[in-house]
Order: structure tokens, then sequence, then C-alpha cells
């Protein structure tokens, strides 16, 4: 038996939480509605922005915060946004450069809404405010070149929620310092937070919680990266991780 107390649950969303057609499990959503009987927080800790999660939010129940672009932003219970970090235009201007000369799809997260190659933005960049920028590069040696090219960028923030896929946020913003501020918030420390993802851009806050969980789903440096392993997405992972807290959290 892990001994530990925890008091707030952080849940990623995609490869995590929902399955691949988007939806909670009845699984995961039943473990999810005893751990807050419990009095446990529960916090969906997301690369999504608001608009891509509310409608999973409303249906877990609201928590006391909600974390989403990657830690750039945060709402409270009531969805007022109490934390913004935004990406700096000029930064935005050289990634949209990269996009250029690559020819490669690209996505982002504004204030204003959501774009991508498809949806792509019909104003100057300077019209937007801009939370996170992406790539999804399936050519490798393309991939790697441009992975290159931003790691010597100290400004940027740089992860993954796929394989092929490059998520940038301002340097600092993550997934943990997002929960660092809730906890400070709710009067808790990390040790008391269980973490629960399966990328990249959760690597951060499993490394810096109390009990760091991954996916079975997992990329393989995020599961080495974890006190534990759950099952996958689609096996109701998340449920599983939750109950053997509850179960520790009793026996404490």
């Amino acid at each position: 038996m892990v001994e530990m107390t925890i008091k707030l649950i952080a849940l990623d969303m995609d490869g995590t939480l929902v399955n691949h057609e988007g939806e909670v499990s009845r699984e995961n959503e039943k473990a999810i509605q005893r751990a807050k009987e419990k009095g446990i927080h529960v916090v969906l800790s997301t690369g999504r922005s608001l608009r891509n999660c509310r409608e999973i939010s409303d249906q877990l129940g609201r928590s006391s915060y909600l974390i989403t672009v990657n830690g750039g932003e945060i709402y409270d219970h009531e969805y007022n946004l109490v934390d913004s970090t935004p990406l700096d235009r000029e930064l935005v201007k050289m990634l949209w450069s990269l996009k250029e000369e690559h020819d490669i799809y690209f996505w982002s997260s504004t204030t204003q809404g959501i774009f991508n190659t498809h949806n792509p933005f019909d104003q100057e960049i300077d019209a937007y405010d801009w939370l996170k920028f992406g790539f999804d590069i399936k050519e490798e040696e393309v991939r790697k070149v441009v992975m290159d090219e931003l790691m010597e960028n100290k400004k940027l923030e740089i992860t993954n929620s796929s394989p092929t896929n490059i998520e940038i946020n301002p340097a600092g913003v993550n997934k943990a310092a997002a929960l660092v501020k809730v906890c400070e918030w709710l009067d808790l420390s990390m040790e008391e937070v269980m973490a629960v993802g399966d990328s990249m851009n959760d690597i951060a806050m499993i490394r810096e919680s109390g009990f760091g969980v991954a996916m079975g789903n997992a990329q393989e440096k995020v599961k080495k990266a974890a006190d534990w392993v759950t099952g996958i997405h689609t096996d109701h992972g998340v449920a599983q991780a939750i109950d053997r807290v509850l179960t520790s959290n009793e026996f404490k």
C-alpha cells in the first residue's frame, strides 16, 4: 500500500480522462464523484482551451479551479479567469515564420478564438492575444529540425500532447506551475496532489506532485517520470488511479 494523503487530483484530458470519442466513461465519472464525496478537489489540467473543455467540466460538476492551455489560463469554479500568461506576439511571429518555412500544419489558442491551418486567422498577428501555438509534423526529420530550433529559444516552454505534435507556451508556463498556484490558493502542498497524464505536457506536474501517475498508453518518458503506471485511457485508467488513492487515504 502506498502511503499518502491526497487532497487534490489533477487530470489531463486527451489520452487520459477521455476516450477516443472524446467522452468520459461512466467508470471514470463515478470515480471522480467518489473522490469529491471524500472532500478531494478534482481539477482538470488540460492543453485545451476553456471552450473545448467546458462541456466536460460541467458534466463532471464544477471544481475549485480549471487549468487550461497547459497552464496558460486558470479559471475558478464559476469560470472566472483568475490567472493568464500570454505568449508574446514577437514570438508568435517567429513561430509563424517557422510554419511558413517548413510548410507545416499549425494550430493555436488565442483569447479571440482557436485557429489552425484549416481555420486560419484573418487579421495581423498583433490583433490577437496569443496563449499557445503548436505544430503537428508527421515527418520525423522535419519535426526534429523544428524542435531543435525551438529548444534554443529560452523564452519558450516546449512540450507535446502526442508524439507528432509540438506545443509552445511562454517559458515557465506549464501544468505544474499552474498547480502550484492552485495549491497556494487552496492552502495545500504539491505533496498532497496526485497528477495523472500521458504526454510531455503532463510530465512536469507528474514529477512535481506527491503521487505522479502515467497512463498505460503514456509516452515512455512520462512513464519513467511517474511513481506509478495505471491502465490505459480506454480501460478507465483514471478510475483505477483514483480508487488506489481513495483506498490509501482511508488507511492513513
